[in-house]
């Protein structure tokens, strides 16, 4: 497809509101039993038929080359911690990278400037830990494909927002939520018919493309599943071909889709495509359907060798980052070290007890 030279214009947005607290926002991601169903039996019955995945019969390790990080919703932050101390911690824990989000406050949001993601990076440099990407919930109240306008208007804003703070920040990662067709947990969202949500989707990315480009950060769209829009990886791999550009790629989360399918299919399917990724541990043993469903690593259903592997096979080499919504509220930094340790044994750098 031919592309815009021209970058985006948003002066017709407006102003943003800070009406919306992170509490609000998280509660945007928490799904609906009663919305998103039960349908745990199958997947139960299949993962019983190889529970311990493509173990080495000789109790030797694979290793694997990707980066350990984390997304900044596993730490108390900001109510307990300062994003320095956040940064700290995660580099002591011995992580690679740490993942920041962006919000309608704090250390990432829209009234900050240029100068003071600098600053961020520089402080991140001196501690040792590199910002693997910036994500966020505000595509939620603010969905690019959303009936109203104003809506739409106000994601484009934030999204361009993300990429000059990526720029800033040195990292060259923006997750980008494409779209929802439903959000079971926003009672106020009228539902996008499919096509148009389709349509508008490819719109607001086509506009993002020329400033991504001219900044050298990628727009990677992940997979939501729960949000009823691009919900094969032939979908999410159409979508991403079609906008034509090579900073349009995809943040593959492992979690999102395990209700009802599994990450090892899509990762082959999606290919190259892949620029970053979530590691979300899920369990298919219970009822639950919400955020409660995610759990620690190592804490669920997951075929974790059979994932690396797939990751292997396509030549992924980058970010594995946990995401995780539940701080402990008790000596926070437990779970820091506990994903930085299995994440070790999950990638063959430490094996026994």
């Amino acid at each position: 497809m031919s592309k815009d030279p021209t970058r985006p214009t948003l002066s017709d947005s407006k102003p943003l509101s800070n009406s919306f607290s992170r509490r609000q926002l998280l509660s945007y991601a928490a799904f609906s039993s009663a919305a998103v169903g039960s349908g745990g039996t199958l997947a139960n019955a299949a993962y019983s038929q190889n529970p311990q995945g493509n173990q080495d019969t000789a109790n030797k390790p694979k290793t694997y080359s990707m980066k350990k990080s984390i997304n900044l919703w596993a730490f108390p932050y900001p109510e307990k911690m300062s994003l320095r101390q956040c940064l700290q911690l995660a580099k002591d824990a011995g992580f690679d990278g740490i993942e920041l989000n962006y919000d309608l406050e704090n250390d990432l949001s829209p009234d900050k400037s240029t100068s003071d993601y600098v600053a961020i990076r520089k402080m991140a440099d001196e501690i040792g830990i590199q910002i693997s990407g910036i994500c966020s919930f505000l595509y939620w109240p603010y969905p690019l494909t959303s009936n109203d306008p104003s809506e739409r208007a106000r994601g484009e804003e934030l999204a361009s927002l993300m990429t000059q703070a990526a720029h800033d920040l040195g990292t060259e990662n923006v997750l980008v939520v494409p779209g929802a067709v439903h959000m079971p947990w926003r009672e106020d969202h009228d539902p996008t018919p499919n096509d148009l949500c389709l349509q508008r989707s490819k719109e607001s990315i086509a506009k993002l493309i020329p400033q991504a480009e001219r900044l050298g950060v990628y727009l990677n769209m992940e997979n939501i599943f729960f949000n009823g829009f691009l919900m094969s990886p032939f979908e999410m791999v159409d979508f991403v071909d079609s906008l034509g550009s090579p900073h349009v790629q995809v943040h593959f989360d492992t979690g999102n889709i395990m209700e009802y399918q599994f990450p090892e299919h899509w990762i082959p399917i999606l290919g190259k495509r892949i620029k970053n990724v979530h590691l979300k541990e899920y369990t298919k043993k219970g009822s639950d359907h919400s955020l409660e469903a995610f759990r620690p690593l190592l804490d669920g259903t997951t075929n974790w060798p059979a994932v690396l592997d797939a990751f292997a096979n396509i030549g992924y080499d980058q970010y594995l980052t946990f995401e995780y919504f539940h701080p402990y509220l008790h000596h926070p930094e437990a779970l820091i070290y506990q994903t930085s340790d299995s994440l070790d044994r999950m990638l063959g750098r430490k094996s026994g007890v």
